[in-house]
């Protein structure tokens, strides 16, 4: 209102920082962008940890085919341009406040990328999920786990050989707590782990290949572990002839031994959907036919990613897209 009767109130330049995150907090990456260059005061407020906690790329995929030859996948140059971009955009504006970072099972990031967001732009990190590692190098995974030493918590895939990893994880993050395997676990992963994180307190294998003695030997050894989460898992005994057979059901021995931690979850119902999928798929879960959010799902609650987060929404997709 204008003249004599003219409401007193603060400009926009003037507003408190808090309320201004307050609003800003309803932008996603897109919006958020030319917002930040208004002003060094919205830069301030558009950089608040309140924004940064998480930030999802959950929606984000390459565009990519499959081959035969190693990393097993080719991805298109535009999609490596479009990541890098994101990437640029998302690190200059949050300022090194990420605490989590969430990136689609099929998002194929180069050692390149991942580089760039672990060099002193994500400093504070404590959660990683990122299940695809195809084209990121034994190098680059250990370069930035030794940046990451607040590391809590990491998803991570199936890899060929995973001492080297649980003993960089053990060298350069003192509280490392807790640990996704999407994919298969086996005897030489479950050594690796007792060798490496000995103290590590919760363990999802949800969705997994797992073998018996692997599993024997996370409830025999593991003195620190708390949760451990074996639902919809394929379990199989490897004969000495290396004839597998599956086991449908948990011994009495098993049983209590998981009755010593302060959760264990396992389902292998033929009623559940998930286990269901489980035995159709071989072992190895193919996300790509299922609903988009069943892969973020886990029954230990620290690990579920619930709904995508707002910074990367559907519109920054659309928006971001590859032509």
């Amino acid at each position: 209102m204008m003249g004599e009767n003219k409401l007193m109130g603060k400009r926009w330049e003037d507003m408190d920082t808090d309320v201004l995150v307050k609003i800003f907090k309803e932008l996603n990456l897109v919006e958020l962008s030319p917002v930040s260059q208004v002003c060094r005061l919205w830069r301030l407020a558009c950089s608040d940890p309140l924004i940064w906690g998480t930030l999802d790329f959950g929606l984000l995929k390459s565009n990519f085919i499959q081959t035969r030859a190693s990393p097993y996948i080719w991805v298109d140059d535009r999609s490596d341009r479009r990541l890098a971009r994101i990437l640029r955009v998302a690190m200059a504006i949050s300022c090194g406040n990420v605490n989590c970072m969430i990136f689609h099972y099929n998002l194929f990031m180069k050692d390149e990328h991942l580089h760039f967001i672990s060099e002193s732009r994500s400093p504070h990190l404590k959660r990683l999920v990122m299940p695809a590692w195809n084209r990121i190098t034994k190098v680059g995974i250990c370069n930035a786990i030794q940046r990451w030493q607040a590391l809590e918590s990491l998803t991570m895939p199936t890899i060929g050989h995973p001492p080297y990893i649980m003993e960089e994880i053990a060298r350069s993050c003192k509280n490392f707590t807790e640990l996704k395997i999407m994919g298969s676990f086996d005897q030489q992963f479950a050594s690796a782990i007792l060798q490496f994180l000995p103290k590590l307190k919760v363990l999802s294998l949800r969705c997994s290949k797992v073998s018996m003695d692997a599993l024997q030997c996370l409830l025999n050894s593991m003195e620190y572990l708390e949760v451990l989460n074996i639902s919809h898992c394929l379990l199989l005994v490897v004969a000495a002839n290396g004839r597998k057979q599956v086991v449908h059901e948990l011994d009495s021995q098993i049983l209590e031994r998981a009755s010593r931690l302060r959760e264990f979850h396992y389902c292998q119902s033929r009623l559940c959907v998930a286990c269901q999928r489980m035995v159709v798929d071989e072992g190895i879960m193919r996300w790509y036919r299922y609903e988009d959010w069943f892969w973020r799902r886990d029954e230990v609650r620290s690990l579920d990613l619930q709904d995508y987060g707002k910074l990367f929404d559907v519109g920054c997709e659309r928006l971001t897209s590859v032509d």
